[in-house]
């Protein structure tokens, strides 16, 4: 069903979001933020000052969005009508990068793990030694010198 078919009271009940995606879906265009919250308030009838104080909420909406794509013109397209390329260095890269995080996030487990372990009424710091070798015991008359 076309937006300009569907009434007033209806399209009430949808987001900007939402009415946005139909908008783009009918017309097969790009647009940037203002244009297309433009067209929303045209379609709902929203007066100059709602598009005012609306168009920043719309925008966030946009771009927490999975369903939209900001392209590199500043346009918005739904992300259904975009094919990703990825190419194999990419993917390397995100190989490696999973490989990185994923042994960081092992070594955090296990540091927990050894802090779970530790009994706290018997527990011995041994680094406390070693930070303690290099200091040497001053007496007052040396401190006023």
């Amino acid at each position: 069903m076309k937006l300009n078919n569907i009434p007033k009271n209806e399209l009430e009940l949808l987001s900007y979001k939402e009415i946005a995606k139909m908008y783009l879906e009918e017309n097969k265009v790009t647009k940037n933020t203002a244009d297309l919250f433009k067209e929303v308030c045209k379609l709902l009838d929203l007066s100059e000052q709602e598009y005012v104080d609306k168009i920043a909420d719309f925008f966030e909406s946009l771009t927490t969005s999975k369903e939209f794509i900001l392209l590199e013109d500043g346009t918005w397209d739904l992300k259904s009508n975009h094919k990703v390329k990825v190419s194999i260095e990419d993917l390397d890269d995100d190989a490696t990068e999973e490989t990185e995080s994923d042994s960081d996030e092992l070594d955090e487990e296990e540091e927990i793990n050894d802090i779970d372990a530790i009994d706290d009424d018997n527990f011995v710091d041994d680094d406390t030694d070693d930070d303690l070798a290099d200091l040497t015991i001053v007496d007052d008359d040396e401190l006023e010198e």
